[in-house]
């Protein structure tokens, strides 16, 4: 199919096919947009020509201490401009890069050193100590620590470690950049949150990530040189590869270390930022700040939003300070956002408030990198469009991940029938809007982080005075949804909330523990299964 009879003298050459790969845009701007401003933060302020430069040396220091092509190089840093330079350093050595959630406990980071194999970890000073624990926990070969001060933000060198900045100093500007032979080489490797078991590997490659890149421009209605500030966390899906498409229209990078409403509105009015994405918390955290936070400003600043449902009544008040939200849906393992909410003014625009809101906060639609995302039943065909019938929404498209590291059997599954297993159950509208009504497993996402209820319950479960324990997600004001904890205390033992709370943060991340927990006999079925749908609703009202 669409071959011509006679393509004799018409291959593939060098002059008329490159593989696609993010890293193209840095090499182009370094040139179109040399003396633009690339990545600010605080009295960190580099051109595009400056920031190719440090790209470049930190790729020549990796090849020079050893790293070699297809090795993994880890980061645990906050959003601050090395991250961001590791997003093109890194891979531009050949390496793969693996940004690990700097929420992590020390066992979970131990986990994922040894299972991703990484030899080189650029590490903020804020987390050496978490760092070095894990190493000490590694049953494999330890990577080689840098060590990247902030004393500005009050973390000053331990002097334990090679300095970031001595290390892009021992480098080469001259360095020759590895771009990928093939676009299907892997780019970047990022771990689920572990939501059944150890969390999984999952793999990128550039010809997806340089599309997600592309795709993003086109739907969020961008032009040449905006102002984009880095709320998401590099460590979630390389932080919705935003650092990637920034180079490709010139666009400036404005780092943002500790997410306060005060940050955000200070970079708004200060640097002109006119675009971020978030959690709905973030949007609930600007809605919610006092007067001496807020600042003024006159233009439009969009936002992508999600890691859950935003609150209709949260997206209405946040489009009246001068914001317009965008909700997207993705996952880890579809580099991110894979479908938006796009604006329908035709059907829409009659719509009262709280109407506009409701339809604004629906997943929507595929972006324009990927092909087909609906929602389909057990045997693979499509739902009706009824915005009743339920389904598990399928994804397809060249966003979607190579697969999971050293998990043949998970990657067969999760591509069961040709398509990406979400997880997630949806309905999908007559438009064929997606909106999710439900989770297949039991996640609690909690500020855009997601937590497993089985992993807390087996924590809880632990202490000698529990008998049964079964976590829910409790509305929460500020975090969208925490953990709230229900207990059936073994017969004539007592315990407080108050001691199982700081039990259960002895072992999980602050994040994953419960912020509440109610003492009571549990709900069962016949067959002794617990009914967590009974404590859900319980758990609403608490």
């Amino acid at each position: 199919m669409g071959w011509m009879k006679d393509e004799t003298g018409l291959d593939k050459c060098a002059a008329n096919y490159v593989p696609l790969s993010p890293l193209s845009h840095l090499v182009r701007a370094a040139d179109v947009f040399a003396n633009h401003p690339a990545v600010v933060y605080g009295d960190h302020r580099v051109t595009y020509a400056r920031y190719y430069a440090r790209c470049t040396r930190l790729a020549s220091a990796l090849a020079g201490m050893g790293v070699a092509s297809g090795d993994v190089v880890a980061t645990i840093l906050p959003n601050i401009p090395a991250q961001a330079e590791a997003h093109f350093g890194v891979p531009a050595c050949g390496a793969v890069l693996n940004t690990i959630n700097t929420r992590l406990d020390p066992d979970t980071v131990s986990y994922i050193f040894d299972h991703g194999g990484a030899v080189v970890v650029l590490v903020d000073t804020q987390f050496i100590p978490l760092v070095e624990a894990a190493i000490a926990r590694m049953d494999g070969p330890h990577p080689q620590i840098i060590e990247v001060p902030d004393a500005a933000a009050g973390y000053p060198s331990t002097g334990r470690h090679p300095v970031y900045e001595d290390v892009l100093a021992g480098g080469d500007a001259g360095y020759v950049w590895q771009l990928p032979k093939d676009e299907w080489e892997s780019l970047a490797l990022n771990y689920t949150s572990g939501t059944t078991g150890r969390p999984k590997g999952v793999v990128y490659h550039h010809r997806g990530a340089y599309l997600m890149t592309m795709g993003t421009v086109i739907s969020w209605r961008m032009v040449l040189h905006p102002v984009f500030m880095q709320i998401v966390p590099l460590f979630h899906c390389n932080g919705w590869n935003h650092a990637w498409l920034m180079p490709l229209i010139g666009g400036t990078l404005v780092c943002c270390r500790d997410i306060t409403a005060a940050a955000i509105f200070d970079a708004i009015a200060d640097e002109g930022v006119t675009h971020f994405g978030g959690a709905p918390i973030v949007l609930n955290m600007m809605v919610n700040a006092g007067p001496d936070e807020r600042r003024d400003f006159s233009h439009m600043v969009e936002i992508f939003t999600a890691g859950a449902p935003p609150a209709p009544a949260t997206l209405g008040k946040i489009e009246a300070l001068g914001f317009n939200v965008t909700h997207v849906y993705g996952l880890t393992e579809t580099y991110g956002h894979v479908t938006e909410c796009i604006w329908r003014e035709a059907d829409w625009a009659d719509l009262d408030k709280k109407a506009l809101a409701a339809v604004k906060s629906r997943q929507g639609v595929a972006m324009p990198m990927m092909e087909h995302i609906t929602v389909m039943d057990d045997t693979m065909v499509q739902v009706p469009r009824d915005a009743q019938t339920q389904g598990e929404i399928m994804i397809r498209g060249n966003s979607v991940m190579k697969g999971y590291l050293k998990n043949p059997s998970a990657t067969e599954e999760a591509f069961k029938g040709g398509y990406f297993h979400s997880g997630d159950l949806a309905i999908q509208h007559p438009d064929g809007y997606i909106q999710i009504a439900d989770r297949a497993k039991d996640i609690i996402i909690s500020g855009g982080e997601n937590i497993s209820s089985v992993e807390v319950e087996g924590t809880l479960m632990g202490h000698d005075a529990v008998l049964l324990a079964a976590v829910v997600a409790k509305p929460d004001e500020k975090w969208g949804e925490v953990p709230c904890a229900f207990v059936e205390l073994k017969p004539g033992v007592k315990v407080d909330e108050a001691t199982l709370i700081a039990f259960a943060r002895e072992t999980l991340a602050g994040f994953k523990a419960p912020k509440k927990v109610v003492f009571q006999e549990l709900p069962k079925t016949s067959t002794g299964k617990i009914q967590k749908f009974e404590l859900r609703k319980l758990a609403a009202t608490l």
